[in-house]
């Protein structure tokens, strides 16, 4: 009944078309806003999609650090035991280093990373290479898979069309007690097999190798690593197995997720996406101020009708649960225009890739969008929860109204 009182206000006639104005105004906003707030989620939600699949390509399931310290010691039993998990497919023995990459003249500062064979198993950059095959070589002939950005700061050929580059590496040596600092390095020489294109994060900085002649060149000792990468059975039970495995291993071991590898990029993601959600609420809380206005002016407007309503027995909760409701239609109307209007634009830019990014960098070269359900109740909410604070008061002073029949 309330909604039928307010939709007869909403499309009836006014005295004043000033009030009719306001309130199409009023709900035009609302629809604008609500229409952003969609699609600037939408985006952030295909970009999140997007860095999510690229980084999922280098980061483990699950990684084993030091809770202090750079490396952490697992014996043949600590592996066993590991292994026998019952979520885990796969894991991989890591030793990496910061070391300085020479190829003649040039030479670039990157990360050293030492894997054993079963690293194809748990991580996907063997199916990102461009170039060559995935081959890290042996203790006694290290071989180097590079990134795109390292082959070019370094001018690295990767061809079978030449002979390798004969390229120096220098790492610094854990277990040293030296005071000479030239006597804490080690200097092995390798040659790049191939080359991956991920993201330009681990292109510019990531040089894999075996890991036994990364350990050799570190001087580690037989069970001492830096990391251990994890390949699960199923993606969906992280959290079980990551809180298995901390307890099988103990307060001396951190066992991260592949979000939690990477958290500062995902909480400056997601900072982002709602700083920007916050400033369009802004947007509507600037329509809050003309439904304000329209709702006090249809106020005076029906000050005979409310009369009328409390001459026939209407109670001040009902007189104001019309006007609230005519609140509440305005921005439902607003909110479901502006909603199906970014659905429209949404669907359009995931067929027809309308929307360009500038720019030849990018992995794409259009905005990813992907539509979630959460946001709709999210931006609609919104605009319901400012819409019923908006429409209080001039549905409280219509309550108060004085009856008064000439």
């Amino acid at each position: 009944m309330y909604l039928l009182f307010a939709w007869r206000y909403f499309k009836g006639k006014k005295s004043a078309n000033a009030i009719n104005i306001i309130s199409w105004v009023t709900t035009g906003v609302i629809a604008f806003a609500t229409c952003c707030q969609v699609l600037v989620l939408s985006v952030f939600n295909g970009f999140e999609d997007l860095v999510k699949s690229l980084y999922s390509s280098f980061y483990s399931d699950l990684k084993v650090v030091p809770v202090k310290g750079k490396t952490i010691t697992l014996t043949n039993d600590q592996l066993a035991q590991i292994r026998q998990q019952p979520a885990i497919r796969n894991i991989s023995l890591i030793a990496e280093e910061k070391a300085l990459l020479k190829n003649g003249d040039a030479q670039s500062v990157v990360y050293i990373k030492g894997v054993d064979s079963n690293f194809i198993k748990v991580s996907g950059v063997p199916a990102k290479l461009t170039k060559g095959t995935f081959n890290t070589g042996t203790t006694e002939k290290p071989e180097l898979v590079i990134g795109t950005g390292v082959q070019y700061a370094s001018g690295i050929t990767v061809t079978e069309a030449f002979a390798p580059d004969q390229l120096t590496l220098i790492l610094p040596k854990k277990n040293t007690a030296n005071a000479d600092p030239f006597q804490s390095l080690s200097e092995g020489n390798a040659t790049a097999s191939a080359v991956f294109a991920i993201q330009e994060d681990f292109d510019n900085k990531y040089a894999i190798s075996n890991i036994g002649f990364v350990k050799q060149q570190m001087g580690l000792m037989e069970n001492e690593y830096t990391a251990l990468e994890i390949k699960l059975k199923n993606i969906d039970d992280t959290k079980q197995a990551q809180l298995s495995l901390q307890t099988l291993l103990g307060s001396k071991y951190l066992v991260k997720s592949k979000y939690e590898q990477n958290s500062n990029l995902y909480n400056t993601m997601r900072l982002e996406k709602w700083a920007i959600y916050a400033v369009l609420t802004l947007i509507l809380i600037i329509a809050a101020f003309n439904m304000v206005s329209a709702l006090t002016m249809l106020v005076l407007e029906k000050k005979q009708d409310i009369a009328i309503l409390q001459s026939m027995g209407s109670t001040t909760a009902m007189i104001k649960k019309i006007f609230l409701s005519e609140g509440l239609l305005l921005a439902g109307i607003g909110a479901f225009v502006g909603i199906g209007l970014a659905v429209v634009i949404s669907l359009l830019q995931v067929k027809f890739k309308l929307i360009k990014l500038q720019g030849g960098t990018f992995l794409i070269d259009y905005f990813p969008v992907k539509l979630i359900a959460t946001d709709f109740v999210l931006v609609a909410g919104t605009a319901i929860a400012i819409a019923l604070v908006a429409s209080w008061f001039p549905a409280y002073k219509a309550a108060k109204q004085r009856m008064e029949l000439r």
